[in-house]
């Protein structure tokens, strides 16, 4: 298993540009599932969960064919049924949790689907009932095999209907939207998710023949068609991996550019950390980050402590808490980070504790940073990476420590992040795979 040596205290310099969005890529991957006809995907990143998919599907039949170095076309014309009941697919989708979201799309498209209980990181409960809630009220039927542990899921006929998600999930509502798209008559879903993800594949299937309307909005209404055609989509830059470099640059004193960013689908992350008190600017679609000696967390208005929470769309996203959490160790205050969604995903910050930074974990929800400012030295240490975030929130760490420090388990890294090390190491850092 791969780790980072990690030489902590170099400045990074120059400039860097964001990777295709992870979380988009997944959902529109499976997507292409939909129609038998060509679908051409550029921007998609060159990273673990996403080869995995890619690799999947071509197990499935799927016809692929990698054009450039970010860009493929894939045609779902003959799809393999039979290998739904294999070990080998049982194997590789239960490793990877996006897997989920071929469900919507088989079972919209072929009346059948077969899952077994995803894999993803470990970052507490993670359920699926909101997929396949609303997968069945449309008409599907689903039975769990707890020996074999996996879901079967086969539907006649699928019809459009009223639902209310019992929670605002991403991946939920794409997969329920994805099965949606080939119901019979209207369906509407209120409370649906709306980031920048679940607009780019709407927008998508409304390119494929898709009628969808109130994208951006949490109240979709759903047209059924009887059939999609192909298409050409573009996928956004990575929010997380902007807010990430941002991050970077605040805790190693940094002066960078951040290129093509897409600014306005980044929402309030920009002005989240400016509630940190980094400075950054918007030049065009880029976003440049100064050279900051220190930085200071705002108070609210009458004088109360900062708190910084995840929220849905257009809330923060739950998958930057990690960073900002880790930047915040190094900004003079105090601020209370609640991560509200998954209650094992701040437990990482006993690793943060033993470099030096002052935190306190209130619970498995919340932490109280108290910002040392220019005080805090952190200590190299020798650390594993739990799962994609906090992976990226400890090489912050390492890279603004002092010392050499080692991460292990860097799979988790590089499920989200393409060769972060290379692009990093080209702006000044001193990152070794070993």
């Amino acid at each position: 298993m791969a780790s980072f040596k990690i030489e902590g205290g170099r400045r990074l310099s120059g400039s860097i540009t964001p990777q295709g969005a992870k979380n988009e890529a997944l959902q529109v991957i499976c997507a292409v599932l939909l129609t038998p006809k060509e679908v051409t995907i550029s921007n998609i990143p060159d990273i673990l969960d996403v080869n995995n998919l890619i690799s999947l599907l071509g197990d499935m039949g799927v016809e692929i064919t990698k054009k450039n170095k970010d860009t493929y076309t894939f045609k779902a014309e003959n799809v393999n049924l039979d290998y739904l009941q294999s070990e080998d697919f049982y194997s590789k989708s239960a490793s990877l949790r996006g897997s989920v979201m071929i469900v919507g799309p088989m079972v919209a498209r072929f009346g059948k689907a077969m899952i077994p209980k995803p894999g993803g990181d470990k970052i507490g409960r993670r359920r699926l009932d909101t997929h396949f809630l609303g997968i069945q009220k449309l008409g599907a039927d689903f039975n769990y095999d707890p020996d074999r542990k996996r879901y079967e899921i086969v539907a006649e006929k699928l019809t459009g209907c009223y639902m209310l998600l019992d929670e605002a999930s991403v991946t939920g509502t794409a997969n329920i939207l994805m099965a949606a798209v080939m119901a019979a008559g209207t369906t509407t879903i209120y409370n649906a998710a709306c980031e920048p993800y679940l607009q780019q594949l709407c927008k998508m299937l409304n390119a494929m023949g898709a009628k969808i309307s109130g994208v951006g909005s949490n109240l979709l209404t759903i047209e059924g068609v009887t059939a999609l055609s192909g298409c050409n989509h573009r996928i956004l830059p990575d929010m997380i991996e902007v807010g990430s470099f941002i991050g970077m640059a605040a805790m190693t004193a940094s002066e960078i550019t951040i290129k093509d960013v897409a600014y306005t689908e980044l929402g309030i992350i920009p002005d989240s950390f400016r509630r940190l008190g980094i400075e950054l600017e918007q030049r065009g679609d880029d976003i440049f980050i100064p050279y900051q000696k220190n930085y200071s967390i705002e108070s609210f208005i009458d004088g109360s402590i900062m708190t910084i929470a995840d929220a849905p769309w257009p809330g923060l996203t739950p998958d930057l808490l990690s960073v900002f959490l880790v930047v915040a160790a190094k900004a003079k205050g105090s601020v209370l980070i609640h991560q509200k969604m998954f209650e094992s995903r701040l437990f990482f910050v006993d690793k943060l504790i033993d470099m030096g930074a002052q935190i306190i974990l209130c619970d498995p929800h919340r932490a109280t940073v108290i910002g040392q400012g220019n005080h805090l030295h952190l200590r190299a240490s020798t650390m594993s990476s739990p799962d994609i975030r906090a992976g990226i929130a400890l090489l912050i760490a390492a890279m603004s420590a002092e010392g050499t420090s080692i991460i292990h388990n860097i799979d988790q890294i590089d499920r989200g992040y393409q060769d972060i090390d290379k692009r990093l190491n080209a702006m000044g850092a001193n990152i070794e795979r070993i």
